[in-house]
Parts: structure tokens; sequence; C-alpha cells
């Protein structure tokens, strides 16, 4: 079961991304490229360039989670935005009709 704490944000970071490094690398680019903390507790989630992969960064008390999906058929719709990253609202306290393990905020 996955816990978010009420003031946890979800970031997605808008346009291309190379994903293929691990915790440090991801944390570096969140740091360096968006001006935030990785450390924050929000959660980023990053595109591969194909589109295919998504990989998603989040910090709890314990330290940095990585988390990744791979696409076997199509593509991961991703937004345009010149901030570099987009708020996505309440999105684990709606999903009543996701088919995977219960989330709870």
């Amino acid at each position: 079961m996955s816990y978010c704490r009420l003031i946890t944000r979800i970031w997605i970071i808008a346009g291309v991304t190379d994903i293929r490094c691990g915790f440090n690398g991801l944390a570096s680019k969140v740091q360096n490229t968006l001006k935030d903390d990785p450390f924050s507790g929000h959660i980023f989630v990053l595109r591969g360039r194909s589109g295919k992969m998504v990989k998603i960064l989040w910090a709890d008390r314990d330290g940095l989670c990585l988390f990744a999906r791979r696409l076997e058929r199509g593509r991961f719709v991703w937004p345009v935005t010149r901030e570099g990253k987009v708020h996505l609202q309440a999105v684990c306290c709606t999903m009543n009709s996701y088919p995977g393990p219960e989330l709870i905020c």
C-alpha cells in the first residue's frame, strides 16, 4: 500500500529527459534543471525519449525511491510547457478505477 502526504505535490517534468541514470542522476536533474529540492517529499515524473518509459522519483523519510514503468505498446501522453514542469492535482485520491494497488492519501 502506498501512502502520500496531503502536502505532497506531483510534478510532471515536461519534454524529454535522459532517464538512463539512477537515483543520483535524476535527483541532480531535478535540482539543477528545475531548481527544485528532490528531497522535498514531492513526486517527480520523468519520461524517456521514446515515450514508452517513465521514472518516478520520490523521497520519503527514509531516503529516495525510484519507480519505473515501461509500456509494451503505445506511448505516454506528455505535456509541453515552457516552465519545465506541470503540477498534477490530487491524482492519488481520485483514481477509483486504477487497476492496481490501492493508493491512499
